[in-house]
């Protein structure tokens, strides 16, 4: 192609009666020129990962979900608040600390949960589930392969336990695909409660040679970067004990870019080594559980922003950013129970964290996490949303007026809804929402689960501009 082009204004130059000298300069100067840009081509891409701490179902939140006028547990309601923030992610990962046997359900010491709690993880916004941890046979074998069938008839991915061998072999490391990422996911755990793991089935094990072995392998898939979720540590410790350094360390010199961390159902540090390029999450805390004492009511959310750069068929990829944000669970004693916040949205809202009991265990459950993180944290900051006059939304609804049962109905009453002057008319607006998505996602809310009819989202600024004109 070069060639060609050179050739090409060879003959227009010759034409033209410029000199040979003057022609050949530019010319060389053309292909340089050319070839400069050809060799600076690349292409940049960039997706967020989001994780989140142990799923667990006491018999507190068991009982919380079971409807007993039609008979079925539902789940709806408990992840509701934090549905959205799951559904911004590319890729939502998450500690599946539990059993799905089947009946009879129950929480602690052996776990097994109502199916109706993956299908909502499901549809709220989780992708992926890792399975190695102390309780994943909890009801031995039936259990263990009961849960991979039913995570595997919902569409999940995930790893870390397996009915056989043969399994094993055929899908570990687990390799994950999402908006021209690839990724591969290791999972283990530090042990299993002294239960025995029936044959032929296997849970993965921290073993320093088995985490050798698999990580040679995650190597030679050649993604775009190793992931190691491990169940490990010491209960109720705020940080890492020795052994954890001393796995993540290993982990990190074979490859890993990111390892991730649960088990202590509290709190622990978070590290990104900007110069390594490399993260890790000592322990996320509990997503959801009916553990009440002090640390253990919450977690954290926690965002990592991988970019990719490929430049002459080679791809490097680096992590961006990395933050994480708080959330907290309400016991309320009423149905339904055991709702998680996140704190982004209703830190110091009085409505959804209903009494001063509740105010106050949410309130020192930030005070307690920020504490620690802002000591042990390194490079890891929390996620503050970040307010655009330009970029507020609110779903404007297609009516006048609101009897007294829509304005009692639980979805207005959660997005707060207020009668205002809009477009030289009165109309009620929906909600305040700084981001586009969670707005879109309020909208289907408000379409699927009420019955208040047509709506559309609007900008805010626009809603302000028109008091102004009046």
């Amino acid at each position: 192609m070069i060639k060609q082009s050179y050739l090409l204004l060879r003959r227009q130059t010759a034409s033209s009666g410029q000199t040979p000298l003057l022609s050949n300069r530019f010319l060389l100067s053309i292909i340089f020129l050319v070839t400069s840009f050809s060799s600076i081509a690349q292409d940049t891409t960039r997706i967020k990962l989001l994780f989140v701490g142990d799923i667990m179902q006491h018999d507190s939140n068991i009982a919380g979900a079971y409807n007993p006028v039609t008979k079925k547990y539902d789940y709806s309601a408990c992840f509701e608040y934090v549905a959205p923030i799951l559904r911004l992610a590319d890729l939502a990962i998450a500690n599946l600390e539990l059993t799905l046997a089947g009946p009879p359900y129950k929480g602690y010491p052996q776990f097994s949960a109502p199916d109706a709690l993956a299908v909502e993880l499901k549809r709220s916004g989780i992708d992926v589930l890792v399975t190695a941890n102390n309780h994943c046979v909890d009801r031995r074998r039936k259990g263990l392969e009961r849960t991979i069938d039913v995570l595997d008839s919902l569409g999940f991915q995930h790893t870390g336990t397996f009915k056989d061998s043969i399994a094993r072999a055929t899908t570990y490391p687990l390799i994950i695909e999402k908006d021209g990422f690839q990724f591969s996911l290791l999972n283990y755990t530090y042990g299993t409660n002294g239960i025995p793991i029936s044959k032929p089935n296997i849970v993965n094990l921290i073993d320093t040679v088995v985490l050798k072995i698999d990580l040679a392998k995650a190597r030679e898939q050649q993604s775009d970067a190793i992931i190691v979720f491990l169940h490990w540590g010491l209960e109720y410790q705020s940080l890492p004990s020795k052994d954890q350094k001393t796995v993540a360390a290993l982990c990190l010199r074979e490859g890993a870019k990111l390892v991730i961390g649960s088990h202590p159902h509290v709190l622990q540090p978070m590290v990104w080594n900007k110069e390594a390029d490399q993260v890790i999450v000592y322990s996320l805390g509990n997503f959801v559980s009916g553990q009440r004492p002090r640390y253990r009511d919450g977690g954290a959310m926690f965002w990592v922003e991988l970019q990719k750069v490929k430049q002459d068929s080679i791809a490097t990829t680096s992590v961006k950013n990395a933050e994480y944000e708080l959330e907290w669970v309400q016991k309320t004693g009423s149905k339904p129970d055991f709702v998680s916040f996140p704190f982004r949205y209703f830190e110091g809202d009085t409505l959804l964290v209903k009494n001063k009991a509740s105010q106050d265990a949410f309130m020192l459950f930030a005070k307690d996490s920020r504490t620690l993180l802002n000591k042990h944290n390194i490079n890891v900051k929390e996620l503050i949303h970040k307010k655009s006059d330009t970029l507020i939304y609110s779903i404007r609804l297609a009516v006048n007026e609101l009897d007294s049962t829509q304005l009692a109905d639980p979805i207005l009453n959660f997005y707060r809804v207020e009668k205002v002057e809009f477009e030289n008319s009165t109309t009620f607006m929906l909600g305040t929402f700084y981001e586009l998505e969670l707005a879109r996602q309020a909208l289907v809310d408000l379409q699927t689960k009420t019955s208040i009819g047509p709506a559309r989202i609007v900008r805010r600024v626009d809603l302000e501009r028109s008091k102004q004109r009046r």
